[in-house]
């Protein structure tokens, strides 16, 4: 059994006083694994990666990395620590070139560039290609390549990526999950949270389903995607 590189346990966080968001969550990524997070809006999906990544106020429970208590912690700790986020808007610099968008991934470890560098552009060839392009005028599924790309260059051990296929294309969305795909296939441990419940499901090794800040259902994608309930709550005519 591989080990679990996170682990929420009983997780309660929100953002307001006495208002919780999270009512128990829980949830383990295994190392190496691709986790997607499904549920109805407003189920807390997206809080669950801010409170793991230390963006939310985390009232009761707790959140290990590697068997190491990092509940809270600050997210410039979080991503020394090898925990990568990438929030589903907002997550480039648009001022900035491709190239420069990647250094500011690595500001922590200037020393691993070229060998960071090498890694990225070998799963994502297009960012070599244009490199001294400002990011600020490519199109919303190359920001989220870069985005990614920028996160990987810390060499994380897991991945946090909030709704990577949020308002792209339908053949811009299908390239986001191959994307997350390959991120995982290199060896990155990836929890994903997603709108796209069909598709996310057909790709993680195990998925969650949230519903009231904590987690209802939880099992193999496979499992998931053939559950009568699962079907019927939250996929809809989508699992048919």
């Amino acid at each position: 059994m591989a080990e679990n590189v996170v682990e929420v346990t009983d997780l309660y966080a929100g953002y307001l006083p006495g208002v919780n968001i999270l009512n128990g969550a829980n949830l383990t990524a295994a190392k190496g694994e691709l986790i997607g997070i499904i549920g109805p809006n407003g189920a807390g999906k997206s809080t669950l990666l801010k409170a793991i990544f230390g963006q939310v106020k985390v009232r009761e429970g707790g959140v290990r990395l590697n068997g190491e208590d990092i509940t809270g912690l600050r997210a410039n700790k979080l991503v020394a620590k090898g925990v990568g986020f990438i929030p589903q808007t907002n997550n480039v610099f648009p001022s900035l070139t491709i190239e420069e968008n990647l250094q500011m991934g690595l500001y922590q470890k200037p020393k691993a560039y070229a060998e960071r560098l090498e890694f990225v552009t070998g799963i994502f060839s297009e960012l070599g290609k244009r490199l001294k392009q400002r990011a600020g005028s490519l199109s919303g599924g190359e920001r989220q390549m870069v985005a990614m790309g920028r996160a990987l260059m810390m060499d994380p051990h897991v991945l946090l990526l909030d709704e990577p296929s949020a308002g792209l294309s339908p053949v811009r969305q299908d390239e986001a999950f191959i994307r997350v795909s390959e991120i995982n296939k290199a060896g990155v441990t990836c929890i994903m949270v997603e709108q796209n419940a069909r598709r996310c499901l057909q790709i993680c090794d195990r998925g969650y389903v949230l519903d009231q800040g904590k987690d209802a259902y939880t099992g193999t994608g496979r499992e998931l995607l053939n559950d009568p309930k699962v079907i019927g709550l939250y996929l809809g005519t989508l699992g048919a």
